[in-house]
C-alpha cells in the first residue's frame, strides 16, 4: 500500500470527509481490520482564506509547496490536495516536487465522460469558477464544455461556502438557494453538476436536482483510495 500525503485543512469539515472515505476504501478492499497509510498536512484555513480574499497566490504557492515537501519528508508517495480552490498551486507544486499528485478535476471528468455528459455545471469558490486553472483542465484536456452561474449566483454560492460550510453551518434558506442556482443552470442545458468545492456535498445532495450530482470530495477520495491501494 502507498502511503498517501494529504494537504488539508481547507477547510478541516472536508479533510474529515476525505480522511473518512479513504479509510473506508481501503477497508472495503482489503478487510475489516485495514485502514489506509495516511499523513496529514493540515492548515489553519484562516491564514489561508485571507491570503485568498488579498489576491496573494504568490503566498499561497510557497505555503502548498512547503506542504507538500514537508509530507514527502514524512513519508508520502504522493499527494491528494483535498480542495478544489487550491488546484491552482498545482503547476508550482508539481514543479517543486518528485511526487505524483492526484489532480481532482481528472476522476470527476472521468466520471461524466463514462456516464455520458458532456455539457456540466460547476459550483464552487469564484476562484474555482471564474478562473481559468479549473474549467481549462475540464475543458481541454477532457473535452467537456463548463457551465457556471450567473454573476449573482457565483456570489451566493461563494458566499455560502466562506460563511457558512466551512464553519459546519447547514442552512435551509442555503440549501434552497443552491436548489435555484442549480435549476437555472440545468435550463441553460447542463445535464449534470459538478460539485466543485469540498463542502458543498454537506449542502445539497441528489434530491436538490433534475440531473445528477458528482461530489468531487468522493470521487477525488475513491481515485486516491485506487491509487494507495494500487
Amino acid at each position: 500500500m502507498k502511503t498517501l500525503g494529504l494537504i488539508g485543512g481547507m477547510s478541516w469539515e472536508s479533510s474529515a470527509e476525505y480522511y473518512r472515505m479513504i479509510n473506508e476504501g481501503v477497508r472495503a478492499a482489503l478487510g475489516p481490520k485495514a485502514s489506509a497509510r495516511l499523513v496529514l498536512w493540515s492548515f489553519d484555513f484562516a491564514e489561508i482564506a485571507a491570503l485568498q480574499a488579498a489576491g496573494n497566490w504568490r503566498a499561497l504557492d510557497a505555503l502548498m509547496v512547503d506542504a507538500a515537501r514537508r509530507l514527502e519528508a514524512a513519508g508520502a508517495e504522493a499527494l491528494v490536495i483535498c480542495t478544489n480552490t487550491m488546484h491552482k498551486c498545482v503547476p508550482e507544486i508539481e514543479a517543486a516536487s518528485t511526487l505524483p499528485l492526484l489532480h481532482i478535476a481528472d476522476p470527476t471528468a472521468a466520471a461524466l465522460k463514462a456516464d455520458g455528459h458532456t455539457t456540466v455545471a460547476l459550483l464552487g469558490t469564484a476562484f474555482t469558477m471564474e478562473q481559468a486553472f479549473y474549467r481549462a483542465r475540464l475543458e481541454e484536456r477532457h473535452g467537456l464544455e463548463v457551465l457556471i452561474p450567473e454573476a449573482e449566483d457565483r456570489a451566493e454560492v461563494h458566499r455560502v461556502i466562506y460563511e457558512e460550510l466551512v464553519a459546519g453551518r447547514i442552512e435551509p434558506a442555503s440549501r434552497e438557494a443552491y436548489r435555484g442556482v442549480i435549476a437555472r443552470l440545468v435550463a441553460r442545458g447542463a445535464t449534470a453538476v459538478i460539485l466543485g468545492c469540498t463542502e458543498i456535498m454537506l449542502l445539497v445532495g441528489p434530491e436538490d436536482s433534475a440531473v445528477p450530482l458528482y461530489d468531487t470530495t468522493r470521487l477525488h477520495a475513491e481515485a486516491a483510495t485506487r491509487l494507495a491501494l494500487g
